[in-house]
């Protein structure tokens, strides 16, 4: 007769110790907010085509108002003491995650504006648009993928030139004109864009950028048809048309000299983001896996009654609990210092969406027949999963740049000489 294990009740954060009351009553009110809101409407979403989703009136819209009701803003985040804020938005982005991976993306996201204006000193411009809370990111080009990630030109072709959407000055204005693509995530609902884009300064094009923040109900921007994609289909993505659109000259929130910094800044904080956010969906594949496996019975008995499930769900448990603790603590690294380890970011972020495929598949394996059914959520994860291997910059991309800020820069220097 074998002796049952001593076991110990894990907290649904596994190996969750050291937070404070104020970040479990955060936690413990977003996972709420997930269970209650994100997870319902992300199953209703998933039917309905993109033009009913945006449509006025859709529960999509509600959901930022709930959200609201969290006090999980920008603005309120940015007040807190510098590591409270990595710690804050590492529990947080984790449980939206869990909710729902497209709609955590879409929240994420429709807070990027008011990062990069708080990260550039600029809430100034923040407060002249008191009522434009849903914001977008204006990255990708058509002809240039991720270019605009590439100021360093650490994984740039040789030669090659990046950017198709430009601003010029014009006296006391700037003019925007150039089309941004489908990781304008939000591109089809939000009020206010971040825009990275090229600068024409009438010198000839030599390179140079600029970060503009645009107001979406300005004269000339117009949008895209929605893009019909493999994942998220919660989340609304399309492009953006800018036809000499015209915004006050103090936009301008990074020109060309600060334009590094700010491309910097803001992928150390999405990537950062992006690792807990995942490591929310890997979690949600583990615990959906877990409680099928002592649910489902065959041949007389529960499937974690066989060794080999067994196994399958423990390295579910420890990728999950690695995922977790990288993503933890490089938001309260980049939080605690200075100047942010964009590597640090870049590797939660690669580290959680790889996590984040492997455990949805193992799971979606162990369930057979029923993972690949539609009544279950587990094909939903996977495809979310696999879907955010394209997001805030291809992790192949990333990883260059991660190496490359590995490297001594004298001795990688010195080799390209």
């Amino acid at each position: 007769m074998s002796i049952p294990p001593i076991r110990v009740q894990l907290h649904p954060t596994g190996l969750e110790c050291g937070l404070n009351e104020f970040e479990i009553s955060v936690q413990a009110r977003v996972r709420r907010f997930a269970e209650q809101t994100m997870r319902p409407l992300a199953a209703r979403l998933e039917h309905l085509e993109v033009q009913e989703v945006i449509a006025a009136g859709s529960d999509y819209w509600k959901m930022f108002d709930a959200f609201e009701q969290l006090g999980l803003t920008a603005d309120a985040i940015f007040q807190l003491p510098s590591a409270a804020q990595g710690r804050l938005m590492a529990v947080a982005f984790e449980e939206l995650g869990w909710g729902d991976g497209g709609l955590a993306v879409a929240l994420g996201v429709s807070m990027v504006p008011m990062i990069v204006l708080a990260q550039g000193g600029r809430l100034d411009l923040a407060a002249c648009y008191p009522n434009h809370k849903l914001g977008c990111w204006g990255m990708t080009d058509p002809d240039c993928g991720r270019g605009m990630f590439e100021a360093g030109g650490h994984a740039m072709y040789p030669g090659g030139r990046h950017g198709r959407v430009h601003a010029r000055f014009e006296g006391d204005q700037i003019v925007i004109q150039g089309q941004k693509l489908f990781c304008a995530v939000n591109g089809l609902t939000a009020q206010l864009c971040i825009l990275f884009c090229a600068l024409d300064d009438g010198r000839g094009d030599d390179g140079k950028r600029c970060v503009v923040l645009v107001p979406l109900d300005r004269p000339g921007v117009s949008r895209g048809q929605p893009l019909d994609k493999l994942g998220q289909g919660a989340l609304p993505q399309g492009e953006i048309f800018f036809d000499r659109v015209r915004v006050p000259r103090d936009h301008l929130v990074a020109g060309p000299d600060q334009y590094a910094v700010a491309e910097y800044s803001v992928l150390s904080e999405v990537n950062a983001l992006m690792g807990a956010m995942f490591t929310g969906v890997a979690r949600a594949a583990y615990e959906h896996a877990l409680a099928y496996a002592q649910q489902c019975r065959q041949d007389g008995v529960t499937l974690m009654c066989r060794q080999n499930v067994r196994h399958r769900i423990f390295h579910m448990f420890r990728k999950v609990e690695a995922a977790r603790a990288l993503a933890r603590q490089t938001l309260l690294f980049n939080h605690s210092v200075m100047r942010p380890a964009l590597q640090g970011s870049i590797a939660s972020k690669i580290t959680a969406i790889q996590t984040a495929l492997e455990v949805v598949s193992a799971a979606l394996q162990m369930l057979g027949g029923n993972g690949m059914s539609r009544m279950y959520p587990i094909e939903t994860l996977l495809r979310d999963a696999r879907a955010s291997m394209a997001a805030d910059g291809c992790n192949e991309l990333l990883a260059i740049k991660g190496g490359t800020l590995l490297a001594d820069p004298a001795v990688y220097e010195e080799q390209l000489m």
